[in-house]
């Protein structure tokens, strides 16, 4: 029984990245390009994570938790990357002169202020 939960969560993980490789391939623009396979390959990461806690659990004598340190860090590090080609795709692009929103300051503007 627990193999067929295994091979499930496998599956679900694979149609998760060919989700995202779906959305590589039809979205427009880079930015979008970005949201998709950041999203999918971490729900999948996380779905492989699982299969390989109970396939090693039931396999082993016990519970085995080993496998989280891979997902912690790739929970840390795909988010960050993500963050890091968005924003300097987004530095090319103004470098190059592309009509985008303006750059963040350290002021903000709430909403109940007025702009001069």
């Amino acid at each position: 029984m627990m193999e067929i939960l295994v091979a499930a969560l496998l599956l679900a993980s694979g149609g998760l990245v060919l989700t995202a490789a779906l959305g590589l391939w039809r979205l427009p623009d880079f930015f979008l390009r970005m949201h998709a396979p950041a999203l999918a390959s971490t729900l999948a990461a996380w779905l492989v994570t699982l299969a390989s806690i109970i396939h090693f659990s039931v396999r082993g004598s016990g519970l085995s938790l080993h496998v989280w340190v891979v997902i912690i860090l790739l929970s840390i590090t795909a988010p960050l990357t993500t963050l890091v080609l968005a924003r300097a795709a987004l530095f090319r692009r103004r470098q190059a002169g592309d009509a985008l929103p303006p750059a963040l300051t350290g002021e903000q503007q709430g909403p109940g202020t007025m702009h001069r």
